[in-house]
C-alpha cells in the first residue's frame, strides 16, 4: 500500500459529537451495554471500526460518534466535529444537562510487527479487562474494536481502540461524562 492511500485512509476517520440521540437502525451493532451513573445512563455500541455512546437523562442526552466518515453518517444535530488523524483534545460543557464532556483522540500508523504486536497487546488488555470486543476483517486482514467503560460517583470514562489493518491504523479516545455539583 502506498503512503498515500494510507494517509487518506487515516483522514477519514472523525469524531463527531451530537445533542440528540441516533438511531441503531443506521449503524452495523456488534456490541451494546448500558450503565446507570448518578441518575444519567450511559449506553455504549460498538460497531466494525467505529463506537457510539450516548449520555444522557430523559430525552437530553449527548452522543459522541467515531467513525469513518464515508459510512454516510447523519448530520442533524451536530455540536461539534473533527477529524481524528494526529491528536486532539477537546471538552465542552453542556450546562442545560450540568454535564461536562471531555475527550482525547491520538491516531497512530504502525509498521507490520508493531501493528501485529498492538494488536495482540490489546487482545488481551480486552480480556483482561472485560471490555467489549469485535473482531473483524477488512481487505488487509484482521481488525479489532474494543470499548472499555467506567463508572464513578459522578463521572464515566470510556476508551477507545480501533485497530484498521488498512493503512495499520490505531485509533484511541478517551472520553469523560462528569456530572457537575
Amino acid at each position: 500500500m502506498n503512503p498515500a492511500t494510507r494517509t487518506n485512509i487515516l483522514q477519514s476517520y472523525q469524531l463527531i459529537l451530537y445533542n440528540r440521540a441516533l438511531h441503531p437502525e443506521l449503524f452495523q451493532l456488534r456490541d451494546r451495554r448500558v450503565i446507570e451513573c448518578a441518575g444519567h445512563e450511559l449506553e455504549a455500541w460498538l460497531m466494525p471500526g467505529a463506537h457510539l455512546l450516548r449520555f444522557g437523562r430523559g430525552t437530553e442526552c449527548i452522543c459522541e460518534l467515531v467513525a469513518d466518515v464515508e459510512r454516510g453518517i447523519p448530520d442533524a444535530g451536530v455540536v461539534a466535529g473533527f477529524f481524528c488523524a494526529g491528536e486532539r483534545d477537546f471538552d465542552r460543557d453542556f450546562t442545560h444537562m450540568g454535564v461536562n464532556y471531555m475527550t482525547t483522540v491520538q491516531t497512530e500508523q504502525l509498521n507490520d510487527a508493531v501493528f501485529q504486536a498492538t494488536w495482540e497487546e490489546m487482545l488481551d488488555f480486552a480480556a483482561d479487562a472485560e471490555a467489549m470486543l469485535h473482531r473483524f476483517e477488512d481487505e488487509v486482514g484482521p481488525c479489532m474494536s474494543i470499548l472499555d467503560l467506567q463508572r464513578y460517583s459522578r463521572e464515566v470514562h470510556a476508551q477507545s481502540y480501533h485497530l484498521i489493518a488498512n493503512g495499520r491504523i490505531v485509533l484511541r479516545t478517551q472520553s469523560i461524562f462528569e456530572r457537575h455539583g
